[in-house]
């Protein structure tokens, strides 16, 4: 996709220098943004069937799925479906949505027509994170597999009056916002009959079957499940089949780490995953990057696929010939699509150790799309690929590349007429020193900027969450509204971060609050001094989930800041361990549970201890800085208390703050109208308090 960099460049330039004539981005123009999501080409190549998401309306976003045919580019969407998946011959699709017998599992033809339900279809709120495909077709096309949820033995006591609750994980995933509790369904693999629609059952019990894949030969599917003692406290997915005629489980790989996403190779003797390789495993967020792994159908013969690659890669796709695999790769702030070579020798091909973040010649892999950005969701077909893309101009768009081709194809521009009107900021990439690491930081600057006279121009800095997540050039309208009022933003890849290399990623083990807050502040004097234009006495801050973990910690550490906004932020550690929806989190960080000993600089400790030691709520006396917490009222990932305990230690202290409370939303912000309010009492908030 090399031809993309020109482009890119040419627009950036074009839109910067029209910055004096056109209006910046302004917050009510999200209800105009939107962004491609699902990506599925048809086997053939021939068409592509892909989601739109749309943030027009007030409440959450909401997806609708289009069918192109690549060739015409004759477009027509699906009434009321998403997840599209095609059939083997490409005639057909499938798809989660609603005609008018019901909503549920639909098959409606290649262009979207004769829509016929086949059978309903529910769901869980149980957190399952990093969960594939619902829906699987047979090789023969007469037949789907699917995800559907049914009734667990807790549902009648849990949901009675009075509830009674026996789980461990009593609370629903963090994205759901509309309840305080898991619904306790579980997740099955039924199948049902094309023509006749009759479905029947596969699997059954206590567990969650999910990340389905139909094997080539037709007699067995693929799924993912979580089948220890107890899967509420111990996280571990593991791959399992289940026989098509049978109902026969048998599972492939019995590793204390987890697997994720299997698919079958075109022919069927291999499985390519997504796996990990330490014994414990978060169900929140994971230290170690996953990589891509390879093994034989019967779950033998394990290879890592992607061993020379020391960075994050994701879900694996196999080419139509079985020769590669796709994956996306985080590395240095963006999201590379790769390709590598599958040959016969990798059965027996030693694993390389993992280097410096680098891709390296023995991992056989090459980058298909490698500019600046981020790619999303992709899909490989018979003689091209097509992905969603982000580039720092524009949130994701179609794009489409034929093999053997270097030059990308733009199929969406969802955001030219709104983008085209906005003068749009650039983003730069620099790097700087902090106790002898190397860290990369990225600046949205101003499109006057290089005019401004020295120390004029304000600095916001937004702290990227996970800890284990990134922060890039991709396009973020919330940084470039920042910038049409003439404000810098400032994102910081600290220590901790994915993106480059095992061993940064590592580097905060049992040191939150620590060295990656340091080099949050470390990158503010860096860039002060990179940009002279730059206010070092109008400083702001902001971050979410953990980086507004970081914010809380560093406005204890620091006054320079003038004002700070913590949105989703954990204010003490010892509280959010046993009030979130998860439990083994701050193990992984911390390497034990909290009531356990570690050893730690000068002796052993207990874990509780050392978190009480880091939470920012002990040292509110020290807060000097303004600060608005926003938080969603349901938010089971950082429970609400976090910031309502913070909140009430600094007004106890004389700390100027407020709360802002947003109803039906989980873990961040997700209503169209509650993300811009937030933006807009973000603005006051800074503007009341100095910048």
């Amino acid at each position: 996709m090399r031809a993309l960099l020109p482009a890119v460049a040419l627009a950036v330039a074009a839109i910067t220098g029209a910055a004096q004539t056109r209006p910046p981005l302004r917050p009510s123009d999200f209800y105009e943004l939107q962004s491609v999501g699902d990506v599925q080409l048809s086997p053939t190549g021939a068409d592509v069937a892909y989601s739109v998401v749309s943030y027009a309306r007030p409440g959450r976003p909401t997806s609708s799925t289009w069918l192109r045919e690549l060739a015409s580019g004759d477009t027509v969407q699906l009434q009321d479906g998403s997840g599209p998946r095609w059939s083997p011959n490409g005639q057909w699709i499938a798809y989660l949505g609603r005609t008018d017998e019901g909503s549920g599992l639909i098959v409606a033809t290649r262009r979207g027509q004769a829509a016929r339900l086949i059978a309903p279809v529910d769901s869980t709120n149980h957190p399952l994170p990093s969960s594939g495909d619902r829906i699987a077709w047979s090789p023969d096309g007469r037949f789907l597999a699917f995800v559907s949820a049914t009734d667990g033995p807790e549902s009648t006591d849990a949901n009675g009056d009075p509830m009674v609750v026996t789980r461990y994980l009593f609370k629903p995933t963090a994205a759901e916002g509309l309840t305080r509790f898991n619904d306790n369904k579980r997740l099955h693999i039924f199948v049902a009959d094309v023509a006749s629609r009759t479905v029947r059952q596969l699997t059954d019990g206590a567990y969650y079957e999910h990340s389905i894949d139909w094997s080539p030969n037709g007699d067995r599917i693929l799924f993912v499940s979580n089948r220890e003692a107890n899967p509420d406290t111990t996280f571990n997915y593991d791959v399992f089949t289940v026989g098509v005629l049978d109902g026969a489980v048998s599972k492939l790989t019995g590793t204390k780490s987890a697997e994720y996403y299997p698919t079958w190779s075109p022919d069927g003797a291999r499985i390519a995953f997504s796996g990990t390789t330490r014994d414990l495993t978060s169900s929140e967020t994971t230290m170690e990057d996953t990589h891509v792994w390879v093994m034989r159908s019967d779950g033998t013969a394990r290879v890592e696929v992607g061993a020379g690659i020391d960075n994050r890669q994701g879900p694996p796709q196999w080419s139509p010939d079985g020769a590669h695999l796709y994956f996306t790769l985080q590395e240095r702030g963006n999201v590379r699509l790769m390709r590598a070579g599958i040959a016969a020798g990798t059965e027996t091909r030693p694993t390389p150790p993992r280097g410096n973040g680098v891709a390296t010649e023995q991992s056989r892999a090459t980058t298909v799309v490698g500019e600046p950005g981020a790619v999303g969701a992709f899909s490989v077909g018979r003689g091209r690929v097509a992905y969603a893309f982000a580039t720092p101009t524009a949130p994701a768009e179609l794009f489409t590349i034929d093999d053997g081709s270097r030059a990308a194809r733009p199929i969406t521009s969802l955001n030219h007429t709104l983008l085209a009107g906005r003068a749009l900021s650039e983003v730069e990439a620099f790097t700087f020193s902090n106790d002898g690491l190397t860290v990369e930081a990225f600046l949205t600057r101003p499109a006057a900027a290089g005019a401004a006279r020295p120390g004029s121009v304000p600095l916001i800095v937004m702290i990227h969450g996970g800890p284990h997540g990134q922060q890039g050039p991709a396009f973020d309208q919330k940084a470039q509204v920042y910038a049409g009022l003439g404000w810098a933003s400032l994102k910081v890849n600290y220590r901790g971060s994915t993106g480059y290399g095992q061993a940064f990623t590592d580097a905060i083990l049992r040191d939150q609050n620590g060295a990656e807050a340091r080099d949050v502040v470390a990158g503010v004097d860096a860039a002060l001094a990179a940009f002279p234009w730059l206010d070092r006495g109008r400083l702001g801050i902001e971050g979410g989930s953990y980086g507004g973990q970081l914010v809380n910690w560093i406005v204890t550490r620091t006054p320079r800041f003038k004002a700070a906004i913590p949105t989703a932020g954990i204010s003490n550690l010892v509280t959010q361990n046993y009030l979130a929806y998860y439990h083994d989190y701050l193990a992984v960080e911390y390497g034990a549970f909290p009531h356990q000993r570690v050893r730690g600089d000068v002796e052993e400790r207990l874990v509780i201890d050392m978190l009480w030691d880091r939470s920012p709520i002990r040292y509110a006396n020290q807060v000097k800085t303004p600060v608005l917490f926003i938080h969603g009222e349901n938010d089971n990932d950082v429970p609400i208390e976090e910031a309502e305990q913070f909140y009430i230690a600094l007004h106890d202290v004389g700390t100027q703050t407020m709360m802002v409370r947003y109803p039906r939303e989980g873990h961040g912000l997700r209503e169209t109208r509650h993300v811009v309010d937030a933006l807009e009492r973000s603005i006051a908030w800074y503007r009341k308090h100095g910048l």
